[in-house]
């Protein structure tokens, strides 16, 4: 039974499909690469079934576990990794990589202007509570985009300060209006920042950016990399956690926080889920490039109707983030709950506005997911403020994702 799509829509898709295939060669050939160089890994370390068995209580000697830490640092080319499911979500894999690289009177500096809303509680920039880095004595600092792009000169001027201990770069736009980063920029900038101070710390957020390109931000002069498994390298089927690559000391130190000092990777049982962990990254150049061809096909759809698109469809991409420009709330909801009506859980359910806890305004959220809040499953969400822009994400199969798209776009024209 077909979903009830008009014809002018799928006439539409048609098109956008066509206009997009020379898209479609790079995402594959990226994805192609990608997937090379995560079985090299595999049979580097020897994946066997044994790696699956899982461990309760305190999970000492986990076999599966150890070892999807070296194949995370094998891929993302680092000395270290700590791939944990215990980390609830990316802002805590993040808060636990800065408490790791802080201590008291040192000096945190974003690189490219505020970061992610739910990150402001961790520093203290918004007062969401006890344990801040501003409660342990940590200074913060940012500098503000030149012309909605990252100010190098003022980047380095401010890491010179001896007092800066970790750079905080955040790879996607974020709810920002910004491009996302390449990875050659946070490369350029990362040089920069090791000019002006060898001793700070540089520490990417790199949620949404996993194997989008074929290098890591670790690849390219970056101390550490942060990301949630519910995102890109979990492939879909890592049902929670987050993992921190890089530099041992670093790992280290947000492993201790992860846990306690004392303690650090040696605990953290797995419950038997090392299995989706293993075969959600073996998946995941792949299921990446599905989220990335979705996010194309959903920009030249929405360029076709006139609207607004972050990046255009023609464009490299950097992340899976696609930011669509609505200019009004009605719009943005109704985009939104056709997304939600293109779900394969809670389709029927309509997205409202809501009070999100670790942001300072109410917002919307389409995710029908079979884990949830995975945001590599299709996915929209916004801010309700000016600009009313929506920031779709995700898609597990190309196919599914460019159906929600679909069904957004027609629940959009049958409001005009």
């Amino acid at each position: 039974m077909a979903l009830q799509i008009s014809d002018c829509v799928r006439q539409l898709a048609r098109q956008a499909e066509e206009e997009i295939r020379p898209q479609f060669e790079r995402i594959d050939a990226i994805a192609a690469r990608n997937t090379e160089k995560v079985l090299s890994a595999f049979r580097k370390y020897r994946v066997a079934e044994g790696y699956f068995a899982g461990t309760t209580g305190y999970g000492y000697d986990d076999l599966g576990r150890d070892k999807l830490d070296e194949i995370y640092a094998h891929i993302f080319g680092t000395e270290d990794a700590l791939v944990r499911l215990q980390f609830v979500n990316g802002t805590h894999a993040i808060a636990a990589a800065l408490f790791g690289a802080l201590k008291a009177g040192d000096v945190l500096l974003s690189a490219v202007g505020a970061p992610y809303d739910t990150l402001l509680g961790v520093i203290g920039v918004s007062d969401k509570g006890h344990g801040s880095l501003k409660d342990y004595g940590v200074e913060y600092r940012q500098v503000e985009l030149l012309d909605n792009k990252p100010d190098l000169s003022g980047m380095a001027k401010a890491a010179a300060d001896p007092r800066v201990k970790a750079v905080l770069i955040q790879r996607s736009k974020g709810y920002s209006t910004r491009s996302s980063l390449s990875v050659e920029e946070i490369g350029e900038m990362c040089r920069l920042i090791k000019a002006a101070n060898p001793g700070a710390a540089i520490i990417v957020d790199n949620c949404y950016g996993e194997f989008v390109e074929e290098q890591e931000p670790t690849q390219v002069g970056a101390d550490l990399v942060v990301g949630s498994l519910i995102k890109n390298p979990g492939g879909g089927l890592a049902p929670t956690g987050g993992y921190i690559a890089g530099r041992r000391d670093l790992v280290e130190g947000a492993a201790m926080r992860l846990t306690v000092p004392g303690i650090g990777k040696e605990c953290g049982c797995t419950l038997g889920n090392n299995r989706s962990l293993y075969q959600g990254l073996f998946l995941a150049p792949h299921t990446v490039a599905q989220a990335v061809k979705t996010a194309v096909f959903a920009a030249r759809i929405m360029e076709l109707l006139g609207y607004g698109t972050e990046p255009a469809s023609h464009m490299p991409r950097h992340d899976i983030i696609q930011m669509l420009c609505f200019g009004e709330p009605e719009k943005l909801k109704r985009f939104c709950k056709g997304i939600q009506s293109g779900a394969p859980v809670d389709s029927y359910v309509t997205p409202e506005p809501w009070d999100m806890p670790g942001y300072d305004c109410q917002v919307i959220m389409a995710a029908g997911a079979f884990i949830q809040g995975a945001s590599i499953e299709l996915s929209c969400d916004a801010p309700i403020r000016e600009p009313y822009t929506a920031y779709l994400q995700g898609g597990l199969t190309y196919e599914s994702g460019k159906l929600g798209v679909m069904l957004a776009v027609e629940e959009l024209l049958g409001g005009n």
